[in-house]
């Protein structure tokens, strides 16, 4: 189980690109399958006869599996090399692929959501790192470029795709179609990915105290943040716990990885001014691709009542606008500072979050057309130059530990990001109602025109005139109740928006980081 290192200068151009390449391919599936469910649980809760609750856990224990072994993936790419961990990564991953889509109840889909989740979230560091050992100078500047539109897109693409697989087969689908993929990668990437040795010396004095922290730590705060929206937060005792136990656990983890010799994490890589602003303007990314993910699907099920084939469809603008921007960039990225790059593109994503706040209950694909495009054309720009300007400021022996934590930081934006939408979802529903409720009373000539309209009409299709008008008031709650719902959303759009000025203002704090020849496969 030995894997022979190279330098990345004994590789020809056509061998770097194939195993970079075939890595990408394992990143996009299991970044795709965050989100591919999204618009699909009401057909998998009905065909495993499970609830809604139950049914959210399906992409919740995937979320969860995933944000704890990401940050443990650079310790084990060591121990194993990037090489076979990648591939032992894409044959669980496909495998736990096949047991969802062949569940037999809402548990088995749960149970292997959790394992593909674990299983498949290893890949995504390791294509961070393996971008800056088989390429340098302008080279890359494009493979960084790659990695971060595929990180951005691919769950943006996620309800599309999960939603047209689901509507012209069936919600099984969804898994199946993880498995030409993954044996594709599982079979090649031995054969082509020679970066670094297994070092299973490392197994020995490893820090699993502070692997349990970690692990009990994210685990916690992701059911916290979760649930939170739905069970009220600290209202409910088991967020209480969760919460604590996070913030309990969390705390020893950080203790542990500063003073221990050889830590899971290397948080000591925060001190390097860059890789800490990287760390957060990943955060902030994380928020605005995960929740704008989030908040479009929800609207158009919730409020125009929109078919899971109908909201993918309405949503495909954004990443089709991604992959035009991609040679733009590439462009441009040739030509200037990194730097503002991304203060553009972060401008972009403010700029198309303000863009979705007129919106109201009938915005359908057009009305979502501009707001959606010009966001798919911010990720682009405010994630890519993120990648490059965060991981290639470090030395080449801590990229592996440090780029756990830069992909950890996105996944915790997307988590907390959700959180807080669901939040403002919930409570600020009970404050527009209110307040649109005021307006309704007996000096409102266009409510009384309405409900004697609606009064008319019920009666005119057989309701007796005591019915009538209780119907028709029914029917004006419900018309105050979705007017409320869709201001609430424009407030998320804005919080999400506020997230990116603050990022915006703080892009001129990073340094401009050149362009270092490719470390030697002795270096991981």
């Amino acid at each position: 189980m030995s894997a022979a290192g190279v330098s990345a200068a004994e590789l020809t151009q056509r061998a770097k690109i194939l195993a970079f390449a075939t890595m990408c391919v394992g990143m996009f599936i299991a970044l795709l399958d965050i989100q591919i469910v999204s618009a699909s649980l009401a057909d998998i809760g009905g065909g495993l006869s499970a609830g809604a609750d139950e049914t959210a856990w399906v992409q919740t224990s995937y979320l969860i599996a995933e944000i704890i072994v990401i940050p443990l993936s650079g310790w084990l790419s060591r121990v194993m090399s990037t090489r076979w961990l990648f591939s032992a990564s894409a044959v669980g991953f496909t495998i736990a692929s096949m047991l969802c889509g062949v569940a037999w109840d809402i548990n088995s889909m749960i149970a292997f959501r959790a394992l593909q989740g674990f299983l498949g979230g290893s890949m995504i560091p390791m294509v961070f790192t393996s971008a800056f050992f088989y390429f340098s100078g302008h080279q890359r500047v494009i493979a960084a470029a790659t990695v971060g539109a595929l990180s951005s897109l691919a769950p943006t693409l996620g309800p599309t795709v999960g939603g047209w697989i689901t509507s012209n087969y069936s919600w099984h689908w969804l898994f199946f179609i993880n498995l030409a993929p993954g044996i594709f990668v599982a079979v090649v990437v031995p054969m082509l990915v020679r970066i670094d040795k297994p070092n299973l010396s490392l197994l020995k004095g490893a820090d699993y105290f502070g692997m349990i922290l970690l692990a009990t730590s994210l685990g916690c705060l992701e059911y916290s943040l979760e649930e939170g929206p739905r069970l009220g937060w600290m209202g409910d005792e088991v967020i209480r716990t969760t919460v604590w136990i996070s913030i309990v656990a969390g705390v020893g983890f950080i203790w542990r990885s500063l003073v221990y010799d050889n830590p899971v994490v290397d948080l000591r890589a925060l001190k390097d001014r860059n890789f800490a602003l990287g760390c957060f303007f990943s955060f902030v990314t994380g928020i605005g691709i995960f929740s704008t993910v989030y908040l479009t699907p929800v609207f158009l099920a919730h409020v125009r009542g929109f078919s899971a084939l109908d909201i993918g469809l309405s949503i495909f603008s954004t990443g089709l606008f991604q992959v035009c921007s991609i040679p733009l960039y590439a462009y441009f990225a040739r030509r200037i500072d990194l730097r503002w790059l991304m203060m553009f593109g972060m401008s972009c994503f403010a700029l198309s979050m303000w863009n979705f706040t007129p919106i109201t209950h009938d915005w359908g694909w057009r009305e979502l057309m501009l707001p959606q495009a010009l966001r798919g054309f911010a990720q682009q720009f405010a994630v890519a130059p993120v990648v490059t300007l965060t991981l290639g400021a470090l030395k080449p022996e801590r990229l592996k530990l440090a780029s756990g934590l830069f992909n950890l930081m996105r996944n915790l934006g997307g988590a907390i990001g959700i959180a807080v939408c669901g939040t403002i979802l919930n409570d600020r529903a009970n404050l527009h109602f209110l307040r649109l409720a005021e307006h309704l009373n007996s000096t409102n000539e266009a409510m009384n025109t309405l409900i004697q309209g609606n009064g008319a009409n019920l009666l005119a299709w057989g309701l007796d005139g005591g019915s009538a008008p209780t119907a028709a008031l029914q029917q004006l709650w419900r018309l105050t109740m979705r007017e409320a719902q869709t201001q609430t959303f424009a407030d998320a759009f804005m919080a999400v928006m506020a997230c990116f000025l603050v990022a915006v203002a703080l892009v001129p704090l990073m340094r401009k980081v050149g362009a270092p020849a490719a470390p030697s496969a002795d270096a991981h």
